[in-house]
């Protein structure tokens, strides 16, 4: 909760306005059960009826002080939990897109769905509820404790006595609260991975009649999640009745004494009035405080998630840009070997260099490590052993800014994003028109001007457009920044034959000194690259021309004839 308070300081004026107003409005509501005794006692039995109105008048006054204090009170209390946790989500959104994929990884992208949503919204119910009831309540109830006591300290030891008991439940029930509603909180993440698994996947399911097996799987973690719900609700709901028996058995107590009291005469009964009226006052603000406890434990499970992310290792990298060689290989892997777990290897010892405008195709089965390939040369993730060098500079002393602007990236599974053709290609990039007709001639996009041309409406993921559409926006965006390297990672498979030979056409003729990286599962894709690296289990099996593998490599030759039969030796 400590990063709240840093989120809390810039409306620290604002709050102690609002908190001044709900102290004075809270002041008076103690003081209209004062005035009603001694009104009873000291100006009824006399008929005075100036002094009745007069009193009157002041409870009425009281009144309307109050309502005016706690209304703007409250509207103070929900501007700052608004616009803090505006704050909190945009510093949580900015945090999410500069961790590492490390960190992605280990907090998963539903439980960062779910901070960003769900735990961004506890904490606003609790930083609104804190500066409205927060207050209010524990002013109630110490300003009622205090002013009975002074009005008869003989039935306000009957209260005291309650004390110890009711702060012992407070404290017993909050240490238990808190770890249920993390768990709580975690089985949200699972039912959010879930829905966005099937949401994203819903035609497959669709396709292969798997709604009922998906509709199991749903009904598995839903019910993980309301068993939690119902677990924390039951340890969190002992609060409140456990509360209003211990203070109505002090009020029982409170009209048996106070009624021996008046009969002794030690005592009125306007005096007993107001009592009641203080102990029912107190009862509501201890009722209140259970519900704040409630709102704190979740809220602060949820502050705990954030600060998680908030904590989170962002990617680091210096500022200077080293000095680059221009003699040097373009893009050099130095026997780099890397893994995702820090157990299993999933690339070792690679070791290949390109120059300027040289093409590398990288083959093999799935599963292979062909796009971590691309990710370590992205520095998404950084090699355990050895060094990826661009121009002589190890990638991990240029700036990510300045090293990720080289790169013209189709990923496998790419994304389009709702708008429409021309923001997806331009994707904020400052980006000439006529360098976005280039790229869409080069991605043998001619589609798009039939579509209704850059204006036309993408949805989101591109759902409204065919695989083989997608991949060739996907190849504008890519081309369109005009790269010095171009990573298409098995980006044509969608493409027709005919549509892939134009394309590879094309990028050889008008992208000679882009240096190019071709992942492919078709052989054709590859085989006219100036290299061909062949890739199994994460470990180079292989690395030359086409002729040279047929020759060298036994598993390139195999997925050749498999592919190309009698074509292979060609």
């Amino acid at each position: 909760m400590h990063f709240l308070m840093d989120y809390l300081k810039p409306y620290v004026r604002r709050m102690t306005g609002g908190m001044v107003c709900k102290f004075l409005g809270t002041i008076m509501d103690l003081l209209i059960p004062a005035l009603l005794a001694y009104m009873l006692d000291s100006i009824v039995p006399t008929q005075n009826r100036q002094q009745i109105y007069l009193y009157g008048g002041l409870m009425v006054l009281c009144s309307i002080l109050a309502w005016m204090g706690n209304v703007f009170a409250n509207r103070v209390a929900a501007g700052v939990a608004r616009d803090c946790t505006r704050r909190i989500r945009h510093d949580l959104f900015g945090k999410i897109t500069h961790l590492t994929a490390e960190e992605i990884d280990r907090f998963t992208i539903p439980s960062l769905i779910s901070r960003m949503t769900t735990d961004t919204y506890n904490v606003y119910r609790m930083t609104g509820m804190m500066q409205r009831i927060g207050i209010r309540a524990p002013i109630l109830l110490i300003g009622g404790i205090i002013v009975t006591m002074t009005r008869d300290a003989a039935l306000s030891a009957l209260l005291v006595a309650l004390l110890p008991f009711m702060a012992l439940i407070v404290w017993f029930i909050s240490r238990m609260g808190v770890p249920l509603y993390s768990e709580q909180q975690k089985n949200v993440d699972h039912l959010t991975r879930i829905v966005r698994e099937n949401l994203t996947g819903i035609r497959i399911i669709k396709a292969l009649s798997k709604t009922d097996d998906e509709k199991r799987r749903f009904s598995t973690i839903n019910e993980a999640l309301a068993a939690s719900e119902t677990k924390a609700a039951s340890v969190m709901a002992v609060n409140g009745p456990t509360m209003q028996f211990l203070l109505n058995m002090g009020l029982v107590l409170v009209l048996v004494v106070g009624a021996r009291r008046v009969n002794l005469g030690l005592t009125g009964p306007g005096n007993i009035i107001a009592f009641i009226s203080y102990f029912t006052i107190i009862l509501n603000a201890m009722l209140t405080i259970t519900r704040i406890l409630t709102m704190y434990s979740k809220a602060l499970a949820s502050a705990r998630r954030i600060e998680e992310v908030l904590t989170g290792k962002e990617e680091t990298a210096p500022d200077a840009l080293p000095v680059l060689d221009e003699t040097a290989p373009h893009i050099q892997f130095d026997h780099v070997t890397f893994s995702y777990n820090k157990k299993a290897t999933d690339v070792k010892d690679l070791s290949f260099s390109l120059n300027r405008g040289q093409r590398l195709g990288i083959l093999g089965p799935t599963g292979a490590g062909k796009s971590t390939v691309i990710k370590l040369l992205l520095r998404l993730y950084d090699p355990d052993k050895g060094v990826i060098r661009i121009q002589g500079a190890d990638i991990r002393e240029l700036p990510l800014e300045t090293l990720r602007r080289m790169f013209g990236v189709v990923f496998q599974n790419d994304a389009l994003f709702q708008g429409n053709i021309g923001d997806n290609i331009r994707l904020g990039r400052e980006i000439s028109m006529e360098e976005v007709d280039r790229a869409i001639a080069d991605a043998q996009a001619s589609f798009i001007a039939e579509k209704g041309g850059l204006e036309a409406e993408v949805v989101s993921r591109g759902q409204n457009f065919s695989g083989g559409q997608q991949q060739r926006m996907l190849l504008a965006r890519a081309l369109a920044g005009s790269p010095e390297i171009l990573i298409l990672d098995d980006a044509s498979s969608a493409l027709d034959f005919k549509t892939e030979a134009s394309l590879r056409a094309a990028l050889r003729q008008g992208y000679a000194n882009t240096t190019t990286i071709i992942i492919a599962q078709r052989i054709s894709a590859v085989m006219q690259c100036d290299q061909i690296l062949v890739m199994e289990d994460g470990v180079p099996m292989g690395l030359g021309t086409h002729q040279e593998l047929m020759q060298s490599c036994p598993l390139y030759r195999e997925i050749a004839q498999l592919q190309l039969g009698g074509d292979a030796d060609e």
